[in-house]
C-alpha cells in the first residue's frame, strides 16, 4: 500500500515518521490564501481536503493524507502564518496570558478514491510574556511557516504552560485522527506492520 503525505511541513513528516510507516511527501498545489473560507474549523477541514485531492488526482491508487492547521485567539481572531516580524509579534501578543485554540484537520483519501475526514481541537494555555521573551522569539525566526507564529514542538514550549487535547494535533498531525481515519480507509487496523 503506498501512503502519500501531502503537507510541506517538516513537523508532520517527524511526526509520521515516528511511526515507523513507510510513506513518501508530496507537496499539494493549494495556494491557501485564495480560499474564501474565514469560519477556523471548516476553513481547515476544506484546506485539507483540498490538499489531499490534489495529490491524490496524481496518484489515484495510493492513500493521500491532507492536513491543515489554524489557530485562532482568545478574542476569536484567525491567526495563519505570520508574513513577517511584526505580524508574528501581534501574534504573540494575543496568546500572552491567554488560551488560543487549535484546529487540526485531516482528509485521507483511500485506494478506492473515498475521503475520510475529522478535526481535531485542542486548547493551548500561553504564560504571560515579557517584552524580552517577545524580542527572543521574533528574532529567533522559529515562527516562520508556523500556523498561530508559534511552535509547540522545540524551544516554543518554554512560552506554554499547558495544553488541552492532542499534543500531536497541535504539531500539526493529530496521530490519534489520523489512525482512526486510516482504519476508515482501509478497513484494517493501522500499525506499523
Amino acid at each position: 500500500m503506498q501512503i502519500i503525505l501531502a503537507s510541506a511541513s517538516p513537523q508532520r513528516k517527524t511526526l509520521l515518521e515516528g511511526l515507523g510507516i513507510p510513506f513518501q511527501v508530496i507537496v499539494p498545489s493549494v495556494d491557501e490564501s485564495l480560499h474564501p473560507e474565514r469560519d477556523p474549523v471548516r476553513r481547515a477541514e476544506t484546506l485539507a481536503r483540498l490538499k489531499a485531492e490534489s495529490v491524490h488526482e496524481l496518484h489515484p491508487h495510493a492513500i493521500v493524507i491532507g492536513c491543515d492547521t489554524l489557530v485562532v485567539a482568545s478574542d476569536g481572531t484567525l491567526l495563519e502564518k505570520p508574513a513577517d516580524e511584526t505580524e508574528a509579534r501581534v501574534m504573540l501578543q494575543k496568546h500572552s496570558g491567554n488560551v488560543s485554540f487549535v484546529h487540526s484537520a485531516l482528509a485521507v483519501i483511500g485506494e478506492d478514491g473515498v475521503t475520510h475526514e475529522g478535526i481535531s481541537t485542542s486548547s493551548v494555555l500561553f504564560k504571560k510574556l515579557t517584552k524580552e521573551e517577545m524580542d527572543w522569539w521574533t528574532e529567533s525566526g522559529l515562527w516562520r511557516d508556523r500556523s498561530g507564529g508559534f511552535q509547540i514542538d522545540g524551544p516554543g514550549q518554554l512560552m506554554i504552560e499547558g495544553i488541552e487535547g492532542d499534543w500531536t494535533g497541535v504539531v500539526g498531525l493529530p496521530v490519534f485522527l489520523l489512525g482512526q481515519l486510516m482504519k476508515r480507509a482501509t478497513g484494517v487496523m493501522w500499525n506499523c506492520t
